[in-house]
């Protein structure tokens, strides 16, 4: 009995140990993100963006009622991002629409996600046959032509009605577009992981009696987590732009529901005497694109552990 109690004592002390570890640590990396002007920046900017179109019901105006005497207005205070050719108020639009490319590009990150990082960890740490065969997968899927895949995906599923995803629904956009980006993740997932694996920590991880699974969920994807949250951020970007152009070549999110890609397509007829109609929707593209990457940037270099390492002196 003794033995155990002091088993257990011994066990407290080290989980005890490791949350004060991991609150430090967290600590520390908080304020290397902080000293990235960039990522400061365009955290700031992204929750400004975020908060404004969680708040989109606020708006006085409805995103789909037109009115023919508001048709095609310059910005104004009454309308600060002018009306379209429907009279329909552009900021409000654009705020309903932001919904839309920012959930479809969050649905495609976790996808993107979940299945590159299982299937890169998978193939990194397993190697021989299992490694041979999702390295054969993936390099099979990059080889798609995936603008050309997306539209025809698209196209397929438009007259397919499925008890899940609607037409051209934004579930259905973000995986199509979510089963084609996978690949750039289980590649740098992979490399990565073939460099961890055969560190000494790991070793004697492995040693100790910790199983696949242990090893890679507790020790080697924490040590990853830099390359994978830049790529995730960079996802974000990547899906946002394929989201809008597939919607600009009326592939994507089809009207009256409006996102930033159908409102720039909505632009083409009306561009040179009303350039307003597609300066805003690409200007929020833009914005949310330079945002997510500059906070990946800050991240990653938050998380590097080479970094911490050369900061000894750290306080």
């Amino acid at each position: 009995m003794k033995t155990v109690a002091e088993t257990e004592i011994r066990n407290d002390m080290n989980d005890a140990g490791d949350k004060k570890r991991d609150e430090k640590f967290s600590i520390k990396i908080w304020g290397r993100f902080k000293k990235h002007p960039g990522a400061m920046a365009g955290s700031f900017l992204l929750t400004i963006l975020i908060l404004a179109v969680l708040l989109a019901p606020l708006s006085r105006y409805n995103p789909d009622t037109s009115s023919v005497n508001e048709m095609l207005k310059s910005p104004s205070w009454q309308h600060p991002m002018g009306t379209d050719a429907l009279g329909r108020d552009m900021l409000t639009r654009i705020l309903y629409g932001g919904r839309i490319s920012l959930t479809v590009g969050l649905l495609v990150v976790a996808i993107t996600l979940t299945l590159g990082v299982s299937i890169g960890a998978a193939a990194g740490y397993l190697g021989g046959t299992v490694d041979n065969v999702l390295m054969r997968i993936t390099d099979a899927a990059l080889t798609l032509p995936s603008l050309l895949v997306l539209i025809l995906l698209s196209s397929i599923l438009r007259e397919v009605d499925l008890p899940l995803f609607s037409r051209n629904s934004v579930a259905t956009i973000a995986v199509i577009i979510g089963l084609l980006s996978w690949m750039t993740f289980a590649r740098l997932v992979r490399a990565t992981i073939l460099t961890l694996r055969e560190l000494d920590f790991i070793t004697a991880s492995r040693g100790l009696g910790a199983s696949h699974l242990q090893v890679i969920i507790r020790h080697i994807l924490p040590n990853a987590i830099g390359p994978i949250i830049v790529e995730a951020t960079l996802e974000l970007g990547y899906a946002i732009i394929e989201e809008s152009g597939l919607s600009f070549l009326g592939f994507g999110i089809q009207p009256p529901t409006p996102s930033w890609g159908n409102l720039l397509s909505n632009a083409q007829e009306n561009f040179v005497k009303y350039p307003w109609l597609a300066i805003f929707p690409g200007l929020m593209i833009f914005i949310t694109i330079i945002s997510v990457n500059y906070i990946g940037d800050g991240l990653r270099d938050a998380f590097d552990p080479y970094k911490v390492l050369g900061k000894i002196g750290e306080g």
